[in-house]
């Protein structure tokens, strides 16, 4: 993936994550056979709930357990997470995909939802999947699950190494303020501020019916880019006083060089929201994290083969590299 190319048809870094999202199923495997998950419920410690889907395959009961962290407004069903069972399927691993509260289809109970440093969630819930493992559990991070992840494995130290061998961090906005202010301006505020506001939105005024008072709903309805929707929903409800204080705090790059388990950042240089020049350098990580930053790829695209194109690039080299970890 360090030197990945996209296709020549599909040029700059908006084709290259806009035209894999709309490809399908289909795109993630060649034999184009369904994939089945078994749904699991589990009860927070602060009484509400969260989804977690398994991959119903045939997989050794001893077998590598892959565990992917969903990106924003992500799900098990999202083309990069199906990419990754195809892939778990095809190596004989089993796979996992935990929902943050509010992405499995149900609205969560508790007067909060997830975002980008929710780290004692992540410890949570690897906690309890190492406690019953008997082999190797490996975790990815998609986008902002990825941001989130690096931040548990920051803030656990040398006891990460207890629970996940490696972990990898995928198009993940390690400087939130940089990827906050790339969003929010021209193309990326009109196609992608809009694709997510149109499902947080009406997810935050139903959970504003569900806790009367917990926000002022006129203003959410007025809320036209991620800065605004921050301020008024993610940063109180969760324990930060602004947008600027949760950008700032749940950001994982300040912090990389704090992390004690073998780590791959994949970044690629034209993703339209992750901007190159926020990415770490190496004097920024330590010895424990690699870093690849392709100039291709966009923002979890990473398109290959001819047209029409499949996704397999992505899984096939970030699971080449945690696999030899």
């Amino acid at each position: 993936m360090q030197g990945f190319r996209a296709p020549w048809w599909l040029p700059g870094g908006h084709a290259q994550t806009i035209w894999p999202a709309r490809l399908g199923q289909q795109a993630t495997s060649p034999d184009g056979q369904a994939l089945r998950y078994r749904r699991e419920r589990w009860t927070t410690p602060d009484g509400d709930f969260i989804d977690v889907d398994h991959l119903d395959e045939a997989a050794a009961p001893d077998a590598p357990l892959l565990v992917l962290f969903h990106g924003l407004e992500g799900s098990s069903q999202g083309l990069y997470a199906l990419a990754f069972a195809h892939w778990a399927r095809r190596a004989g691993w089993r796979y996992a995909v935990p929902h943050f509260r509010g992405c499995s289809g149900e609205l969560n109970l508790a007067p909060r939802a997830y975002h980008s440093g929710d780290f004692e969630e992540i410890g949570w819930i690897l906690g309890r999947l190492r406690a019953r493992e008997s082999n190797a559990l490996h975790a990815v991070g998609i986008s902002l699950g990825g941001n989130a992840l690096l931040r548990w494995a920051e803030a656990s130290g040398e006891a990460a190494a207890s629970v996940a061998r490696a972990v990898a961090a995928v198009c993940s906005p390690v400087d939130l303020a940089a990827s906050g202010r790339a969003i929010g301006r021209g193309f990326n505020r009109q196609v992608y501020t809009r694709m997510f506001l149109r499902t947080m939105v009406p997810k935050a005024m139903a959970k504003l019916a569900q806790h009367p008072g917990l926000f002022n709903g006129e203003a959410m309805l007025a809320v036209r880019d991620l800065y605004a929707f921050d301020n008024l929903f993610t940063a109180p409800l969760h324990g930060f006083a602004s947008t600027e204080d949760y950008w700032a705090r749940a950001s994982a790059k300040p912090q990389l060089a704090q992390i004690r388990i073998p780590t791959l950042l994949l970044n690629a240089r034209n993703d339209p929201f992750v901007p190159a020049a926020s990415l770490p350098q190496p004097d920024q990580v330590g010895r424990h994290v690699t870093l690849w930053q392709p100039e291709h790829g966009g923002h979890v695209g990473f398109p290959g083969g001819r047209f029409p194109g499949h996704v397999r690039s992505l899984p096939d080299g970030v699971m080449g590299w945690l696999a030899q970890a």
